[in-house]
């Protein structure tokens, strides 16, 4: 956020950059949040954007630009996975470039009453469409190895086991119905040490991974992405956590084919695909120093980006859907 309240998107400058916007392009803009990327792109003279958000708030906020802009912008309330078949409806593929900026935005950080921050009394909520499993259904119903899982895997959290004990033990008392009950819970069962990040931290960004589905959203993105992207279009992803990075990282490295050697291969063997997409330059770029001062959220934000080669699309990986959803339940946490 600057100071007047307008929405910046960590490292913009980067993403336009990398993401070559030309004359004439037509670009797809799958996060459009306070419009950030969409506005840069259509600065570009005759450019045409595709913009998505699942949040409806967004998507109302918007409409003053899709009428300033006189049918350069189309702006649809829709989830990643539903990207493709948005894109086709509308006409729009093939296209020069598409860009994801993953996560939550500041302003849905900065409302209470959305659920998604535990800095401030709101309802256990952290739906991004307004839709499906709440929070709070998560948390009240899911049971305790359910909840261990989601806490550990989602948000890496060595103390899940413990704070899904207490959860089961407290809700069958009272139900948690706001984010200041959910948080004091796990500060009280999982306090951390002076200096380090609030122990509610990884608990609600994994019931939000979890509630919005984000990982598999993010996938399913991805490869809608491969399917629309003209040969030469861009793709740029920006995630925020270890979990988004290594789907895209490994997606990529996939579809760059990276690890694959020239040497002979075994009687039998097929071979794999041509790599759909070609990753160039040192990755991932991260923000600046002067960013991260600016915002401290920017502080662990990874570009990626890619260019999409004239190769037929590759197959879904199991391994990579593995890594958007939880795995087999291990013995293994705290």
């Amino acid at each position: 956020m600057t100071s007047a309240g307008t929405h910046i998107p960590v490292l913009r400058d980067e993403a336009i950059a990398v993401f070559g916007v030309r004359r004439g392009g037509r670009y797809v803009d799958a996060t459009f949040g306070g419009g950030g990327y969409t506005r840069a792109m259509l600065a570009e003279p005759d450019t045409r954007v595709l913009a998505l958000d699942r949040d409806r708030t967004a998507v109302t906020a918007g409409a003053s630009l899709v009428e300033e802009m006189r049918g350069r912008l189309t702006l649809v309330e829709a989830r990643f996975s539903q990207l493709e078949d948005i894109a086709r409806a509308q006409g729009f593929a093939p296209v020069d470039g598409i860009v994801f900026d993953i996560g939550v935005s500041s302003m849905q950080f900065d409302e209470a009453e959305r659920g998604f921050s535990f800095r401030a009394e709101g309802p256990l909520d952290m739906r991004m469409g307004g839709q499906g499993r709440s929070a709070a259904d998560i948390v009240n119903e899911a049971d305790e190895e359910t909840l261990a899982d989601i806490l550990y895997f989602y948000g890496e959290e060595r103390a899940a086991r413990r704070i899904a004990r207490a959860i089961v033990h407290d809700r069958n008392i009272a139900p948690f119905e706001t984010t200041k009950a959910l948080a004091g819970l796990i500060e009280r069962v999982a306090p951390n040490r002076p200096g380090d990040i609030h122990p509610a931290t990884k608990s609600f960004q994994a019931l939000r991974i979890a509630v919005n589905e984000e990982l598999e959203e993010l996938l399913n993105g991805l490869v809608g992405a491969e399917r629309l992207l003209g040969e030469g279009g861009r793709l740029v992803v920006v995630t925020f956590h270890s979990l988004e990075d290594r789907i895209v990282k490994q997606f990529l490295a996939e579809r760059c084919g990276r690890g694959e050697t020239g040497s002979r291969r075994l009687p039998g063997e097929t071979a794999p695909p041509a790599p759909s997409f070609v990753c160039q330059g040192r990755q991932p770029i991260t923000p600046t120093s002067a960013e991260t001062a600016a915002n401290p959220r920017a502080r662990s934000a990874k570009l990626r980006y890619a260019t999409r080669t004239a190769a037929a699309r590759h197959p879904l990986d199991a391994r990579l859907a593995r890594l958007s959803r939880l795995p087999d339940r291990d013995k293994g946490k705290a």
